[in-house]
Parts: structure tokens; sequence; C-alpha cells
């Protein structure tokens, strides 16, 4: 499987971002790409320590057991939930959201396992540096496939 921290993998997926258009419309869902590239910043920004939202409910409920069924090499279905903490509805500029995103993912890049925040994910909780890799290049990937890149 693909690593975020392996610069190689990093800039293949920077390289599935800079296909991307203002115009690029989704196969499945409903953000718009802006949004998209927006809402793919977020969890990012909770792996680097930069922001710490609070655990919601349903994570404490239920983001324990969901771990093992999310946390694998299996891509993310069409249609799954999204954190609250992580929802964009608003639009956004495409060109700073983008160059935002490209920015970030270098960041945790460079970062690299070490550079990863003991903070507890909002719905999954505490993860281990593998786990937010995993869950890093799983989301990056749906959401690129979601707008056919």
């Amino acid at each position: 499987m693909a690593s975020i921290f392996n610069a190689e993998d990093t800039a293949a997926i920077i390289s599935r971002i800079e296909k991307l258009t203002p115009i690029t419309q989704h196969i499945w869902g409903t953000m718009t790409v802006s949004q998209m590239l927006a809402h793919i910043q977020e969890p990012v920004k909770v792996a680097l320590g930069y922001t710490a939202p609070k655990r919601s409910v349903i994570g404490w409920l239920f983001g324990r057991a969901a771990k093992k069924g999310i946390i694998n090499e299996k891509p993310f279905k069409q249609g799954l939930p999204t954190d609250s903490s992580f929802v964009i509805d608003n639009e956004r500029n495409f060109e700073t959201e983008k160059l935002e995103a490209i920015q970030l993912l270098r960041a945790l890049q460079e970062a690299g396992p070490q550079g990863i925040t003991k903070n507890k994910h909002p719905f999954f909780g505490k993860l281990t540096a593998e786990e937010w890799d995993t869950l890093t290049i799983k989301h990056l990937d749906h959401h690129l496939r979601q707008f056919g890149v």
C-alpha cells in the first residue's frame, strides 16, 4: 500500500490533485471540487497537530469498533459518513484550496511518522502513525476517485 510518508507516493497523489480543474465534476456525492480540496485538508491538519477537533459522540460510541473495518487496505466505499468537523458546506476558492492541500501533503510527508500528532482523531480516537498513514492515503484516494483522477 502507498504511504504518505514516501516522497514518490505523495508526489503521485499531488499529481492527481494537479489534474483537477475548477470545473471538474464529481462522479458521486455532493461536494464541489473546491469543497473537496478543502475537505481533504482537515484530517491532514489534525494528523499534523495543527487542529484538534473534539471527539464526536458518535466517535466515542462507535469509532473504536469501526476503526478495524476502515483502517485496512480496502478502498473506502461511496457514501461513508463524514465527521462533522471535516464537513465543508460553503464554496471555496479552487486555486487557494488546491495550493493549500498540496502544501499540507508535502508537510505531512516531510514530517514523517515522528511528526504525527498524539491528539486523537475526532471519530476513531487514538491512532498510531501507521494508522494515520493508511487512513490518509485511503481518504485522499477516495476523494480523488470521486472526481475522476
